[in-house]
């Protein structure tokens, strides 16, 4: 198999260390600097240049795009992908990843534990958005940012205003996020591969430093985690359709809580910090998955008229609750149960025989109309009221005429 990996430094030890094993492994491998391609966009001809030469061809392609050039490696990534090269995260991936904001509304969503965020730009909104989550000390972040650059703790409210206003001032857009303080100086990151974590490591902060990043002096050993981190860690990674992540988790009163889920996680801490050979495992698992390209169901269904798929939970009193998926009815309605989840059990392609349950989640795949006869109907869900000045009278104030 011949493997790109996009890197632009190809001495830097996660580039390194991927190349060695894939070439451990038999397979050809080079290293490209991300900068030097260029990109010919033709009807039913996508096609990429390297330092102005044409490109050979490639059978899979591991991104390793920094920060800084987010949107132009995006842009390279969906190229190959558009020329039909597996790519091991695809760029719509890698982008929500490095969208902090969009990443944690993805999140949001889903029932996994994340920090408590807000995202102001009003500035008569800021305190009050501090007030929502309880008030100091709060952690503010930049929207765009790594290795703990841009992340900022504001012991106080009005350290906080200044912090955030200081910022928008200069066109910065920041989060405020809920200081969890039994973890101060101490997060968890797991190394999600696939649907698996295969290693994950305590980092401690040094000193008096909250931010707990390597690259910022902190203590690294290793962990082995509970259920309940792991399946956070996994399922964070399946919700931004990362295949290779590293998911950040604070250790929360109760439970994990979600700091921040990375696309280009860095080797050489984990790998110090366990014994593991994490990079031998990314290019086992690359080799797996090379058959199935990068396959989106939702563009294929798309395709498909008057057929789409969707879950839902199953009622007390759905029509379905109690049967067997044979007696169900649903395969008489043109209706594939493609999986069922029942707590933390998923079951793929479920038997006919298998009992429906209350409770049960059901992914299916059908025509709309029928699929529209099983689903249950829409309840408005309650906004939480927050405990907060928002909620009094001292904080309401009139209207202005340009509102």
């Amino acid at each position: 198999m011949k493997i790109a990996i996009l890197s632009r430094g190809p001495r830097l030890y996660s580039t390194s260390r991927l190349r060695e094993a894939a070439e451990k492994r038999g397979h050809k491998v080079k290293v490209l600097d991300t900068l030097k391609f260029a990109m010919y966009i033709e009807s039913g001809q996508p096609d990429l240049t390297y330092g102005g030469k044409a490109l050979s061809h490639y059978d899979a392609v591991i991104p390793r795009i920094g920060t800084s050039i987010t949107f132009f490696g995006s842009a390279v990534v969906r190229q190959f992908e558009q020329m039909g090269t597996y790519c091991l995260n695809t760029a719509d991936a890698i982008l929500a990843s490095r969208d902090k904001l969009a990443s944690m509304q993805e999140l949001s969503s889903h029932n996994v534990g994340i920090a408590e965020t807000a995202f102001v730009r009003n500035p008569n909104d800021i305190l009050k958005a501090i007030q929502a989550m309880g008030g100091a000390p709060v952690v503010i972040k930049l929207l765009q940012g790594t290795q703990g650059i841009g992340v900022i703790l504001a012991e106080t409210n009005k350290v906080a205003e200044a912090i955030i206003e200081t910022l928008s001032a200069v066109k910065q857009n920041v989060l405020v996020q809920k200081f969890v303080s039994e973890s101060k100086g101490r997060d968890i990151r797991a190394f999600v591969v696939g649907d698996r974590v295969v290693a994950a490591m305590r980092r401690t902060a040094a000193g008096q430093e909250f931010r707990s990043n390597v690259h910022r002096g902190g203590n690294t050993q290793t962990v082995t985690l509970d259920p309940e981190y792991e399946r956070t860690a996994v399922k964070a990674a399946q919700i931004l359709n990362l295949h290779v992540a590293g998911v950040d988790m604070l250790e929360g009163a109760n439970g994990p809580v979600i700091m921040e889920v990375n696309s280009s996680p860095g080797l050489e801490g984990i790998e110090g910090a366990t014994g593991i050979d994490i990079a031998g495992e990314i290019i086992e698992y690359l080799e797996q998955q090379i058959k199935f390209g990068n396959f989106d169901v939702r563009e294929r269904l798309a395709l498909t008229k008057g057929y789409s798929v969707t879950e839902f939970s199953v009622e007390k009193n759905s029509e379905i609750a109690g049967k067997t998926i044979a007696d169900s009815g649903l395969r008489d309605r043109d209706i594939v149960v493609l999986r069922l989840v029942r707590g933390t059990e998923h079951i793929a392609n479920p038997k006919f025989s298998r009992v429906i349950e209350e409770g049960d989640s059901l992914l299916c795949y059908g025509l709309k109309a029928a699929l529209q006869g099983v689903l249950p109907n829409l309840v408005k869900t309650k906004r939480r009221k927050k405990k907060s000045s928002l909620t009094s009278k001292a904080t309401k104030r009139p209207e202005s005429p340009s509102e």
